[in-house]
């Protein structure tokens, strides 16, 4: 089977051509992305024949914290709220290390709040800063 290399070209695109806010916005929903795909892998549906796939969870729970420590890095330091933003990350990836250790998807619930609370506030500034730049 040949790979949608169409899709790859439109991804790569998208992130190329993103605004430093926009490449952040992604970030985010790929943090979500990767933390309900690790939930689902947890829940067991015995009705579907589906069980637990805790190698699935396991690898999309790295790939979130990959993203936390990306997230980590592009903080501005120069501004105070930055150690803010980093203290909420340190605990996000503290409590991922725990879901991961325990398979907890209560854990995973409590950190997907986090981020899409953080991913709606990011849209926010980005869109009053958007109004100022006009």
């Amino acid at each position: 089977m040949v790979p949608n290399n169409g899709y790859a070209a439109y991804a790569n695109n998208k992130i190329m051509t993103a605004s430093p806010g926009e490449l952040i916005l992604m970030l985010y929903e790929g943090a979500i992305k990767f933390t309900n795909i690790a939930i689902a892998a947890l829940e067991e549906d015995k009705e579907a024949g589906r069980k637990k796939d805790i190698v699935k969870a396991h690898d999309n729970i790295m790939r979130t914290e990959r993203i936390i420590e990306e997230l980590q890095a592009s903080l501005d330091r120069k501004y105070p709220v930055a150690q803010d933003f980093d203290n909420v990350y340190v605990y996000l990836l503290r409590r991922l290390r725990e879901a991961n250790a325990d398979k907890d998807a209560e854990i995973l619930e409590e950190v997907l709040t986090h981020l899409r609370k953080m991913r709606d506030t990011w849209k926010e500034v980005m869109k009053r800063a958007h109004m100022v730049e006009k």
